[in-house]
């Protein structure tokens, strides 16, 4: 009897896993007809502006595709698209002392992005996505710099693909 419910069981989750052909266990819910995707330049129109930024951004979204989804990468043309503009880059004061120094400051970055799917249009979206990280105010930019833009990046990029293809 056990036997026969362990097996009942198996086919049970079986048939719900793959009833819908758009599961997978990267969490992503991509229809069985999508197989490819073109990631485009994130271009940086911020008035201040990272140099290496655009093309950080734009390599680290693709790379989170190519990593946890089977959609071969195309440069242009793909069943999804994604592009997007950097529209903010901006460093403002977080917590001020009593003498009104700022002892914290915070970086923020946003990207309005575009994302087109070219076959469920009903996906469509454009919709602009924000992060920031924190830093003491004794250190300039310049000197953390770079790992906040990384730190950034990273959730900025989860949460990019999270909206397009994980459906969250």
């Amino acid at each position: 009897m056990r036997r026969i419910t362990a097996i009942f069981l198996s086919v049970l989750v079986s048939a719900i896993l793959s009833g819908c052909g758009i599961y997978s266990f990267s969490g992503t819910s991509i229809a069985p007809d999508v197989t490819s995707i073109s990631v485009y330049t994130i271009e940086n129109r911020a008035m201040k502006v990272n140099p290496s930024l655009s093309n950080t951004l734009t390599n680290a979204l693709q790379d989170k595709y190519r990593r946890l989804t089977n959609l071969e990468m195309l440069p242009e043309g793909g069943d999804l698209e994604v592009s997007g503009i950097i529209t903010n880059y901006d460093v403002t004061p977080t917590a001020v002392t009593s003498d009104e120094i700022a002892s914290q400051n915070r970086l923020t970055i946003t990207v309005r992005i575009t994302y087109k799917n070219n076959k469920h249009e009903e996906e469509d979206f454009e919709r602009s996505f924000a992060a920031f990280q924190d830093y003491d105010s004794n250190n300039s930019l310049d000197a953390v710099e770079s790992g906040l833009c990384e730190d950034i990046v990273e959730i900025l990029v989860e949460d990019i693909f999270n909206a397009t293809v994980a459906n969250w």
